[in-house]
């Protein structure tokens, strides 16, 4: 499935890939250095906190940009219009949460 050259497979991609590196990085930095916090309570943090909204969906945008990068690679250039163009538009999001904060 993941060799397909088609657009809502990019779509797809491109919104799931930020989704999973943000649970790598609950799992990996939140959990590590601070065994006592939930998935729910860093969700609550994030809603008091929303400064760093914006900033945590940045970084989970990075691996957004190793999947563009692969697929570019492999020539599957119609997918990698599909995750350029979710990546588009979480970058307009973000914008968007900095300009109403």
């Amino acid at each position: 499935m993941l060799k397909k050259d088609n657009l809502p497979l990019g779509i797809l991609l491109g919104f799931l890939t930020p989704l999973a590196a943000f649970f790598l990085y609950y799992f990996f930095v939140i959990r590590l250095q601070h065994n006592d916090v939930g998935l729910g309570q860093f969700l609550g943090i994030l809603k008091d906190n929303r400064q760093m909204i914006p900033k945590l969906t940045s970084i989970c945008l990075l691996l957004n940009g190793l999947v563009f990068f692969l697929y570019t690679r492999k020539r599957l250039d119609i997918t990698a219009k599909g995750i350029f163009l979710m990546t588009m538009l979480y970058a307009i999001g973000i914008l968007l949460l900095k300009l109403i904060r």
